[in-house]
């Protein structure tokens, strides 16, 4: 889309879509099949050797309306190319969110950019409208968090969602700590260094190493490890199949080592800009993904959610929704993920815990049109589409100036103020099912 797109066409122009996530931001446009494009949710000041994560929920209101600006800034006039006061926004969020972060979120948009509207989606129910049905039980699997929301009728049910610390920022955090101890790295001049002898030679914890960013130089250095280093790691791992995974756990925390772990895949030499050579061990590529699926003291892991989710389900529900799982989240696409999730879940569905109170035994998890990263994005780009339902259903710009602020989807106590609805118009039953906000 050019950046003059539109003039003198007439009609209303098409909306922005963005699903701003701890890790990466998708933008585009409403009606499109896929994000313009997908940036990493950060900002980099001039003087500034570290870069300034966009979503932070623990600083003051002030600090993070700066940075909200500054980032909302690149992505309307370095991507986008378009004028923010001619289109309306779609903003896909967790329900999760705290109210604080929307609230800036919003003050960014109409204050500093004069945005016509905004709406804000619930990604779990943006993930659905892709597929075209009213059910679904949804897992997203994100950077920092798996979050379980069940869908039933185009109805949230707020009471059973059930979230854990796990997704790509353990990962993250389990493969940089094999990485710096296991792997090595080979140059033109030596063999079998390690990585931090490569990045710099003055520390060999990986804690260490992003505390001690020295100069701009280093800085520089470290950022292309990461990315060279780190992300070809991960393109080797997979996620193992139940059998095989169940004995790396047993290996794993079996002290005593009578446990035996099953033979590893072969190792891998993934070349680093044409001059070095990184040494992936096979154990770290088959066991890193299992933190995913180890079960904590309370026995928790990813796949306990779903269940534990169906059964503060009314039991109405439990058949449909276990029968219509829909997984969305970068962590998702990891090789070997889903046949794993859906093996744990009938394991653990046959145990006590759950066998007495599931009746329904039957699992199926949808293939959605678009990758798992991607899909809530493709939902809000289908909802930002339908041009009267996205009217009626958004903020504008006037009611938010004379009110100060913006109706929470989830709220009882603040239905949608009936000037947002067009005269003569009321929203499609689906749509009106979808947002309701009455009792």
């Amino acid at each position: 889309m050019p950046l003059f797109d539109g003039l003198g066409s007439g009609g209303e122009k098409t909306a922005i879509v963005i699903d701003l996530g701890a890790a990466y931001t998708k933008c585009g446009f409403a009606g499109e099949t896929g994000p313009r494009f997908i940036i990493p949710s950060e900002i980099r000041k001039p003087g500034q050797q570290q870069a300034i994560k966009v979503v932070q929920y623990n600083i003051n209101t002030e600090e993070l309306y700066v940075i909200l600006k500054e980032f909302i800034h690149i992505l309307y006039f370095r991507h986008l190319l378009v004028n923010p006061r001619d289109r309306r926004v779609v903003i896909i969020e967790s329900i999760l969110c705290p109210s604080h972060f929307r609230e800036t979120l919003t003050k960014v948009f109409f204050k500093q950019f004069e945005v016509p509207s905004v709406l804000f989606a619930p990604s779990h129910l943006m993930a659905i409208m892709t597929l075209g049905i009213n059910s679904a039980l949804v897992m997203d699997c994100g950077h920092t968090e798996t979050l379980v929301l069940p869908v039933y009728e185009c109805t949230p049910i707020l009471p059973a969602w059930e979230a854990l610390p796990l997704g790509g920022k353990a990962i993250h955090k389990e493969l940089d700590g094999l990485l710096v101890e296991q792997c090595t790295v080979d140059t033109d001049t030596t063999t079998g260094q390690s990585v931090p002898a490569v990045i710099g030679n003055y520390t060999k914890s990986s804690h260490t190493l992003r505390l001690c960013l020295f100069n701009g130089a280093l800085m520089k250095l470290y950022i292309r490890v990461l990315f060279v280093v780190w992300f070809p790691a991960v393109r080797t791992c997979f996620v193992s199949d139940l059998q095989r995974g169940l004995k790396i756990q047993e290996a794993k925390f079996n002290l005593d080592g009578t446990a035996e772990r099953p033979a590893p895949p072969p190792d891998v030499d993934y070349p680093l800009d044409g001059e070095k050579i990184l040494h992936v061990k096979g154990s770290i590529r088959d066991s890193v993904m299992e933190i995913l699926f180890e079960q904590d003291n309370e026995e928790k892991s990813v796949a306990s959610l779903i269940l534990d989710a169906l059964v503060k389900c009314p039991i109405d529900t439990r058949k449909v929704l276990s029968e219509n799982l829909v997984v969305i989240g970068g962590t998702a696409m990891l090789p070997g993920f889903l046949h794993r999730l859906l093996a744990e879940i009938r394991l653990l569905v046959e145990k006590p815990k759950y066998s007495d109170v599931l009746a329904s035994k039957s699992f199926r998890i949808h293939a959605p049109p678009a990758k798992p990263n991607c899909t809530a994005w493709l939902g809000g780009a289908v909802f930002g589409a339908l041009q009267d339902i996205l009217g009626s259903r958004s903020v504008s710009r006037d009611y938010y100036n004379q009110t100060g602020r913006i109706p929470d989807w989830c709220c009882l106590s603040s239905p949608p103020p009936e000037s947002l609805y067009e005269a003569g118009k009321t929203p499609p039953p689906l749509m009106k099912r979808a947002f309701s906000t009455e009792k």
